[in-house]
């Protein structure tokens, strides 16, 4: 990593904290400033986003070197708190080599997210890795602006061949920039098999959701699929299979997978056959509500069920709408599992806490006409690492009940 200093005919911009800002809980590691807690004058306003600035506190103090984005509430995010950094490719290189050191010591193959953001020192940034293949997020104006930079660092530390830029989703508007997946290095010739828990998935990097698969579900893949021998089993929400491969692996009798989207559920149903097990494979594509209310009216019934819906709170302003929503699947779900089985419930929603998604859980499953105890509660994997300063690392919670009666 370079120490080098900042050439002196090229002084780096800086920005100053208000004096009402929580400079403690800066110096304390929190990444993110706000708009409110920085003082907003004309040089800064015309600052281009992603500009690299020296942030100061109210007495003048370095804090640290930050990337601004004067568009965005998040103002700035901290990049290096060491005095005399410089944000070079050297630089990125050293944080992602970190990341990678520690993700090959938990996983055998290169499949898992390398780089989950600031909890790996690289705000906004996303990079989920596929063998040779790297799919890279810049979900924050620095990285879009230093995209070329952090593709040579990536290729510098990994030697992966093809790298496809995945500029889609929320985070990026917030960040005011535009929709763009493209293939920045090699080539992608259709789906990626993905192995994965002895199951085999089939990510699309340019046109499936997210980078193509939900590495953060790994753990609590397995543990479903302990439960899983030789039952029958609904995966709800299932993008590409996610529980319901996992369980066919782990020795379910059959699962049948239910999505909205026919593509995932066209890759679920290649990754069923990649595994040998396309005859203890169905797909059902619909509203996943109405799907589990028709399977009611059939008299379906299950031994293991898994829902993983998208983020119903995805904001505080979401969150009671969202909560109620969480309710709902619970009480949808509730009395398709049959006596004695098992009801996996998830959110990756970071506004909806711990304690209000259990709650909700748990009283769906009440009006549901079901009793029920917790015996599991997962998160997500270590490839997602959590900085405990910020809430919003540790979004995914996964809770799985046994039912009675």
């Amino acid at each position: 990593m370079s120490d080098t200093q900042i050439p002196a005919d090229k002084p780096m911009a800086t920005v100053r904290l208000r004096p009402s800002a929580e400079a403690r809980a800066i110096r304390h590691g929190f990444p993110w400033i706000y708009a409110d807690e920085l003082v907003v004058d004309r040089r800064t306003q015309a600052l281009a986003p992603g500009t690299i600035a020296r942030l100061e506190d109210s007495e003048r103090r370095f804090m640290g070197t930050v990337t601004v984005n004067p568009k965005s509430k998040i103002i700035c995010r901290m990049l290096d708190r060491a005095e005399g950094a410089v944000i070079n490719q050297d630089w990125i290189a050293g944080r992602i080599a970190r990341a990678q050191d520690m993700r090959a010591r938990l996983f055998e193959a290169p499949y898992y997210r390398l780089v989950h953001a600031e909890s790996d020192g690289l705000p906004g940034v996303i990079i989920d890795r596929f063998g040779d293949l790297a799919v890279i997020q810049p979900n924050a104006a620095w990285a879009e602006d230093h995209l070329e930079m952090l593709a040579a660092a990536l290729v510098q530390v990994t030697g992966v061949t093809t790298i496809v830029k995945n500029g889609s989703g929320r985070a990026r508007g917030l960040e005011g920039l535009v929709e763009e997946t493209i293939v920045l290095q090699g080539a992608v010739n259709g789906p990626v098999p993905v192995p994965m828990n002895g199951a085999t998935y089939m990510a699309d990097v340019l046109g499936g959701q997210k980078t193509g698969i939900f590495f953060d579900q790994r753990p609590n893949h397995a543990f479903a699929a302990r439960l899983a021998k030789g039952a029958r089993v609904l995966d709800v929400f299932s993008h590409v299979g996610g529980f319901g491969l996992a369980a066919l692996a782990g020795g379910a009798e059959s699962t049948l997978c239910v999505d909205g989207s026919a593509p995932a559920l066209a890759l679920a149903t290649e990754g069923a056959a990649a595994m040998g097990m396309s005859e203890k494979f169905a797909t059902r594509q619909g509203d996943a509500f109405a799907v589990m209310e028709a399977l009611a009216a059939e008299g379906a019934q299950f031994d293991v069920i898994v829902c993983d819906p998208p983020a119903f709170a995805p904001s505080k302003q979401a969150l009671v709408a969202g909560l109620r929503a969480y309710e709902r699947v619970a009480r949808l779900a509730a009395p398709l599992v049959a006596p004695g089985g098992y009801l996996g419930l998830c959110s990756c929603s970071h506004a909806a806490d711990l304690t209000q998604f259990r709650n909700s859980s748990a009283r769906g499953i009440g009006r549901g006409g079901r009793r029920s105890q917790l015996i599991h509660t997962g998160q997500a994997g270590p490839d997602h690492p959590m900085l405990p300063q910020l809430a919003e690392s540790g979004y995914l919670k996964a809770l799985f009940f046994r039912l009675d009666g």
